[in-house]
C-alpha cells in the first residue's frame, strides 16, 4: 500500500525512529514502526483486518479515518487517500479497494 504523510512533521515523527522514540517513547516508537511497516506491505487495507492493531473505522467527527493502536492510549491516524473513499454498494468503506493511505496523526481519540 502507498503511504503519504498529512505534513513534514509527520513524516519526520513517522519516518525517524529517534524522533519517535523521543516524542512517543520507545515502546510506541516501535510500534508505529511495525504498523507503518505492515501498511506498506499490505496490498490493500482489507489486510490490516487481519493483523495486530485493531484496525478500524472512527465514528462521529472523525468519520472517514482510520485508527491503529499504539500502546495505549496513543492511535495512529489515517485515512482512505482516494477521494472520494472507494465504498460498497450499501455503503461503508470497501477496504478491499483501498490502495493508499494518508497518515494524519498520532493522538489520543478518547481525550
Amino acid at each position: 500500500m502507498d503511504i503519504v504523510f498529512r505534513n513534514a512533521k509527520i513524516k519526520k515523527l513517522c519516518t525517524d525512529s529517534n524522533v519517535a522514540a523521543r516524542k512517543l517513547g520507545h515502546v510506541n516508537a516501535k510500534r508505529l514502526r511495525q504498523r507503518l511497516d505492515d501498511l506498506h506491505a499490505a496490498e490493500t487495507l482489507h489486510v490490516m483486518r487481519t493483523l495486530p492493531g485493531r484496525c478500524h473505522e472512527l465514528e462521529a467527527d472523525r468519520a472517514g479515518q482510520l485508527s491503529l493502536d499504539l500502546k495505549h492510549p496513543q492511535r495512529l491516524i489515517f485515512e482512505p487517500l482516494q477521494n472520494p473513499a472507494p465504498s460498497k454498494t450499501h455503503g461503508g468503506l470497501d477496504w478491499t479497494k483501498v490502495t493508499a493511505v494518508k497518515i494524519l496523526e498520532i493522538t489520543d481519540t478518547h481525550g
